[in-house]
């Protein structure tokens, strides 16, 4: 075809695979509309043989939209951004540097107090893993974050649930939320993990149950001996399909004022639901579980080293770690009971109880 004008300015009509593309040059010059004519034709040319043009000039909200749509984005992405779309929405994502980078992190602490600097890590690692999947799409040529420093972070102690404050807690939750907090203790999956997880995934033969919905790659598909606490609580409203945990038979998707209700009238201090897992993870190390077994029944993914161990870990491994489990903390509770009797019979004497755990120890790993 060639340019045409239409008005004033100039127009550049390309036909490509029998397809009539049509674009604006946006100028009245002949000369200048050649120029962004032959342009158009070579970029058409090279989509037609897969060949992408870099386009650095594309602002950040655009990627975003584009990462949504085809970038096969993770729950915790469209969490973070909520938060980075504000800031860099508007900016070419080639004008993203290591400084600013270093400009949003002092922002977020500007804005926002008491802000930890694992939070804005995760925000950086998100918009990095973005802007890596922009350059695997040929959108930027390089990532100007694929080397940023990640502040160093501290890791914070974290307080054990000990078997009495989970007697306390397990007596105050609604129904609904006890049957999920059991399933928390007795299994160390996710919060997600527990929510989305259905009937068909549930063998009581085997007396296993499948986790078929993990946050990492490395937790997909991976089998969590029942205890028999958990077997029993399940069994006992067993379906032949749908979703586990409900409440008036509707999927659940939040529990947090369930969860900050139970606290309340249980009257224990403030536990992140998450630190159920926590509480799992290091019964199992009382209990004397190798670090590997325990890894595969939480589904900790690592890297490759981790990841291969999975399929070393038989199920007879699982079963008997959750035996350890289970006379862990039956052996917790009785030796609770004794201690409750004991002060009961001699109130005078000043006892410190820790409940079968550390309260200033700190949980090893997530």
């Amino acid at each position: 075809m060639g340019l045409f004008k239409r008005g004033n300015v100039y127009w550049s009509y390309v036909w490509a695979n029998g397809v009539r593309h049509a674009k604006s040059t946006g100028s009245t010059n002949r000369r200048t509309a050649e120029r962004i004519d032959q342009r158009f034709k070579e970029e058409l040319s090279l989509a037609c043989m897969g060949v992408v043009e870099p386009k650095p000039e594309m602002t950040f909200s655009e990627l975003a939209a584009r990462f949504l749509a085809d970038g096969s984005p993770r729950p915790y992405h469209i969490d973070r951004l909520k938060l980075l779309l504000p800031y860099w929405g508007t900016t070419e994502i080639g004008r993203i540097t290591k400084a600013g980078a270093r400009e949003y992190r002092a922002f977020r602490h500007k804005t926002k107090k008491n802000l930890s600097d694992t939070t804005v890590n995760r925000d950086l690692e998100c918009l990095r893993h973005m802007l890596f999947w922009a350059v695997d799409e040929g959108i930027l040529l390089s990532n100007p974050l694929s080397r940023v420093l990640m502040v160093r972070e501290r890791r914070k102690p974290r307080l054990m649930l000990t078997v009495t404050e989970e007697d306390k807690l397990l007596a105050a939750a609604a129904p609904h939320l006890r049957s999920i907090i059991i399933a928390a203790l007795d299994s160390g999956m996710r919060r997600g993990e527990i929510l989305t997880e259905r009937w068909e995934h549930v063998d009581f033969t085997r007396k296993i149950l499948y986790v078929t919905h993990s946050k990492t790659a490395g937790g997909e598909a991976r089998e969590i001996p029942l205890t028999e606490r958990l077997l029993t609580e399940l069994a006992a409203r067993r379906k032949p399909e749908g979703i586990v945990f409900t409440f008036d038979q509707q999927p659940i998707s939040r529990i947090k004022t369930a969860w900050k209700g139970a606290l309340r009238r249980a009257g224990l201090r403030y536990l992140r639901f998450h630190d159920l897992r926590h509480a799992f993870n290091t019964r199992l190390l009382e209990a004397g579980v190798q670090q590997e077994v325990r890894k595969a029944l939480m589904g900790h993914s690592s890297g490759e080293e981790v990841n291969s161990i999975y399929s070393h870990v038989e199920i007879g491994l699982k079963r008997e770690a959750i035996e350890k489990l289970e006379r862990w903390v039956s052996a917790e509770q009785k030796a609770a009971k004794e201690k409750a009797e004991q002060e009961t019979e001699n109130p005078n004497e000043q006892t410190t109880d820790n409940g079968g755990g550390d309260p200033g120890g700190a949980l090893p790993g997530r």
